[in-house]
């Protein structure tokens, strides 16, 4: 039974069958109320009856070690007043999208945190204020299952007491971001500042703030065509050739078909885009295929020695660069998947990986570079 006396509580616990050799405390933040549970035998009066009542003592909210006070936080960084700093649209858990800034590996990362007390005047005892600057991996049918590949940590201030708000300045110079942002089916790679006010009772108070991170690739040494020859014995044979292998993610991909032999009726024909997302290994293994962009290049039965073209722009799409074996947690692929229906509704396909990489659209001296061909 609760019920509620002025600025304190009253509690009335019955434990059945429980041995209590001294007094025991146990201390209950709700809300923003403290409840105070004090459990003591009734050896003064003798009883040896199973059922004890206990009743609690009557105490002050704010009398115990500063335990009345909380706080709000406040992250900010340098650059959010101003235009200077690309900002993109980017997935929450929830399925919202938060606007984030992007930052490049080698960038430092700088700001401020705020420490905005709720009680004016009363003091916030605490074991130190932590921020963090992590790059972390999770996987979405495990939430226990976060890996941690990038942390750095500042102590903002030592253990102490607040009585007033505060604002810390930090900057975590040139931070390694060997990975870009990803948010797929089944796994997130997510980069966050994590501000801690540390306490001995009543948790800590935390507050986080994602930011984007982007990798930047220079031009591949080596980016060579590709040129197949496909088909079904003397019923078909087609030739495919796309322009290169590799390609940026503002890019256009050109290529032709030529139809070498045809004995079957083909209707039309499509060429896809298909994202392959791995995550794990062996029997953890989990695989997803997504279908990023789908279009008719064919209408109607092809002649012999026909040539079909292919222009295809990425600027439009939602891609992301090949990501392979990420601190062998998961890959992200990309292929052209190139189709063929026939009359009768049987469908003929060849697919072909393609390595996609974003390319630098302006030089930053303080943002790292990677050669694409040598990391995918």
């Amino acid at each position: 039974a609760l019920h509620k006396m002025s600025n304190s509580i009253v509690v009335y616990v019955r434990i059945q069958h429980c041995i209590v050799n001294e007094l025991t405390c146990i201390y209950v933040q709700y809300l923003s109320n403290i409840v105070w549970i004090a459990l003591q035998t009734d050896r003064a009066s003798g009883s040896n009856h199973p059922c004890s009542l206990f009743t609690t003592h009557r105490f002050k909210m704010m009398n115990m070690f500063g335990f009345g006070q909380s706080a709000d936080l406040k992250i900010r960084l340098s650059d959010d007043d101003t235009t200077a700093r690309k900002m993109v649209e980017y997935p929450l858990e929830s399925g919202k999208m938060q606007m984030q800034p992007v930052y490049l590996d080698g960038e430092s990362v700088a700001g401020s945190v705020s420490v905005l007390l709720k009680n004016p005047g009363k003091k916030l005892e605490h074991g130190g204020i932590v921020l963090q600057f992590l790059g972390l991996i999770e996987h979405m049918y495990d939430r226990s299952n976060v890996f941690e590949f990038t942390s750095v940590e500042k102590m903002l201030t030592p253990p102490g007491e607040m009585l007033r708000n505060h604002t810390f300045d930090f900057e975590f110079k040139n931070v390694e971001k060997p990975h870009e942002t990803y948010c797929g089916v089944n796994v997130r790679l997510r980069y966050l500042l994590r501000v801690s006010v540390i306490r001995k009772y009543g948790g800590n108070i935390i507050k986080e703030r994602d930011l984007a991170v982007h990798t930047l690739a220079t031009f591949p040494e080596v980016n060579n065509s590709i040129k197949m020859e496909v088909g079904i014995e003397d019923c078909l044979h087609i030739e495919f050739e796309y322009n290169r292998s590799k390609y940026h993610l503002k890019d256009v991909i050109i290529g032709k078909i030529y139809f070498l032999l045809v004995r079957i009726k083909i209707k039309r024909m499509e060429l896809s885009i298909m994202k392959r997302e791995k995550t794990g290994h062996g029997v953890n293994e989990h695989s997803e295929t997504e279908t990023v962009t789908k279009y008719e290049i064919m209408d109607g039965a092809p002649a012999k020695g026909e040539s079909i073209p292919i222009r295809l722009f990425l600027a439009g799409f939602d891609l992301t660069p090949s990501m392979k074996d990420v601190e062998r947690k998961f890959s992200v692929r990309y292929y052209l998947n190139l189709v063929l229906i026939d009359e009768e509704d049987r469908r003929y396909f060849k697919q072909q990986e393609i390595v996609l990489w974003r390319k630098a659209q302006q030089k930053n001296p303080n943002a790292r570079a990677i050669d694409a061909t040598k990391k995918l």
